[in-house]
């Protein structure tokens, strides 16, 4: 894409080998940035064209690569084992998504006191748990986040004034309404800045093109009216955190 900065990024969390892509406007210089966290599907096509839009509206992007080696596994059969091994290694799961936020900062256009992370899916879900363990951005936000992923012990976050969005499915199997109404609680006892939309007649995964014709409609779908819903509430959040300057 022309204008755009790009090169892959590698870097390692113990033996394993993570490959992000870093991605900004040409010539940037100091500039606010998002961390993008993939879905279970990995760091695929969908994702760098999400890291893509997001550079040419005058942001940097450093789009992580949390299951490694860049890997995009396709099947439930090879999904399911990779979100299990982060869930029950939580100390590793999060070491990957720490690491790809520190990795970001030391990319010469970004300015590391400006960083938004931005998550769908499994990568909405790491990024709540990376600020509910500590983690110190400007803003989280959380596309279709699995809530039944997070732990529920905030004490360690800093969150006070962070604005954070949650974009949820009022049918997604993985985000209850008793699970939602529990991490309003715990937003609010951390001071965070929150705001959820939730989407009625909507399962999980409702902005990933790859749930097109479900097999499990009932558990997960694309809603393509709710996508686009989404998407708009990306950017004006994203534009209240990090003003566009002219020309962006």
């Amino acid at each position: 894409m022309a204008g755009l900065t790009r090169r892959d990024v590698e870097y390692h969390v113990g033996d394993t080998a993570m490959r992000g892509l870093f991605i900004a406007p040409a010539g940037a210089v100091k500039c606010a940035t998002v961390v993008l966290i993939h879905d279970a599907f990995g760091l695929g096509d969908d994702m760098i064209a999400i890291a893509e839009s997001l550079a040419a509206r005058g942001l940097a992007v450093f789009a992580a690569d949390v299951w490694g080696d860049r890997a995009t596994p396709a099947a439930q059969a090879e999904i399911v084992p990779l979100i299990g091994s982060m869930a029950g290694n939580r100390a590793e799961w999060q070491a990957r998504i720490a690491e790809a936020h520190r990795v970001a900062t030391t990319q010469p256009e970004v300015d590391a006191a400006n960083i938004a992370l931005l998550g769908y899916c499994f990568g909405g879900s790491s990024a709540l748990e990376f600020l509910r363990t500590g983690g110190v951005v400007r803003g989280v936000i959380a596309v279709h986040p699995g809530l039944d992923l997070l732990e529920r012990d905030w004490s360690a976050a800093t969150a006070s004034g962070i604005q954070v969005h949650v974009a949820l499915g009022s049918l997604d199997p993985m985000a209850t309404r008793a699970e939602r109404s529990r991490l309003e609680d715990e937003l609010t006892e951390a001071e965070a800045d929150w705001e959820i939309d939730v989407y009625s007649h909507t399962t999980h995964a409702f902005t990933s093109l790859r749930s097109r014709n479900s097999p499990r409609p009932e558990l997960f779908d694309y809603h393509p009216r709710n996508a686009a819903r989404s998407w708009q509430a990306t950017v004006r959040v994203l534009d209240e955190l990090f003003p566009p300057t002219a020309g962006a």
